[in-house]
């Protein structure tokens, strides 16, 4: 036996759960054309073919050769799998250690914006500092509204916590001070992603603002039109309904997904819909990594406009790659 034929030691396949599982190492064949039935289950097995499936391009017509080859090449990346989840691994202890030396930072911060320091001179704290680092980040901009910036003055900090030790999971809890608008005094969303063929949005849960009469700014009471001539009027009170609106509060309300057993026919399920859910979504958690990965951690520099020359010069050099 060659030492090409040498190569295949073991093959993972993924199952519809997700789980792994090597299969026995297998000799290299010398397939001929009376063993094409042979190759068909192999591949069938070792690529989890679903024969249904529709593809660009059928594995069923490579050569016995050809074949033998991609086996060699599956090989290669079950190994390079098994570094990544290695590297994984350890990227989310350093990230977890690091987590730990930053927080005395953030508890510093927190202190000088909100006035929680014995110097008499720093008990004003900063106002309005989140509101305006928000601001300032075009992303997050744009999700607020005039009507929000009321309440978001009551913002005191927003934190970043790892969930279940995982470095994909994470919770954004958003801490407010007493204020007219709503009853909470922490305002949080969570989401839970998982790793199994790369980052995938799972489940995201978000927290019901409990708001004080009149001051929801998820939603509008607007005047709906007169009745025509001639129709019946109640007291001549003027007819209103409730609407949504926008409103960086939306945030914590996540987009609700079906489950599929709730779609009547799933091969029928609005194309269109689908993907305005998908975008939605994808918006959802750009803006949830943006607070995370940028606002966060140098919210003083996003404060003082610093932040904006950053994202320029990242901007420039990313056109010259281009």
């Amino acid at each position: 036996m060659s030492g090409e034929e040498n190569i295949i030691t073991s093959i993972k396949t993924d199952d519809n759960n997700g789980d792994s599982s090597v299969l026995p190492a297998i000799p290299a064949l010398d397939f001929g054309p009376e063993d094409r039935a042979l190759v068909e289950d192999l591949m069938a097995s070792y690529f989890n073919i679903n024969l249904a499936t529709k593809r660009t391009f059928d594995v069923k017509t490579l050569s016995p050769k050809v074949t033998k080859r991609v086996l060699f090449l599956k090989d290669i990346q079950v190994k390079h799998d098994e570094l990544e989840k290695k590297f994984l691994e350890e990227k989310a202890a350093l990230e977890a250690e690091y987590d730990s030396l930053y927080k005395p930072l953030f508890d510093k911060r927190y202190e000088i914006v909100n006035g929680v320091v014995k110097d008499e001179a720093e008990k004003e704290g900063v106002p309005n500092f989140w509101l305006i680092a928000m601001k300032t980040n075009e992303m997050l901009a744009n999700e607020i509204t005039e009507r929000d910036e009321g309440a978001l003055k009551y913002l005191k900090d927003i934190r970043c916590f790892r969930v279940e030790n995982n470095s994909r999971n994470f919770k954004l809890e958003f801490l407010f001070d007493p204020n007219p608008y709503f009853k909470n005094t922490v305002l949080f969303k969570t989401y839970h992603v998982t790793d199994d063929d790369g980052p995938v949005l799972d489940k995201v849960i978000g927290t019901d603002i409990e708001w004080c009469p009149g001051k929801c700014l998820t939603h509008k009471v607007v005047v709906k039109k007169r009745p025509k001539k001639g129709s019946k009027k109640v007291n001549n009170i003027p007819m209103t309904k409730t609407e949504n609106c926008e409103s960086f509060f939306n945030f914590f309300k996540p987009p609700e997904v079906p489950e599929i057993d709730e779609v009547d026919d799933y091969d029928d399920f609005d194309t269109d819909m689908t993907e305005e859910l998908q975008n939605l979504m994808d918006q959802d958690y750009d803006i949830a990594v943006t607070i995370r990965d940028k606002l966060i951690p140098h919210a003083v520099s996003w404060f003082t406009g610093e932040a904006l020359v950053d994202e320029d010069e990242f901007d420039y050099e990313d056109e010259k790659t281009v």
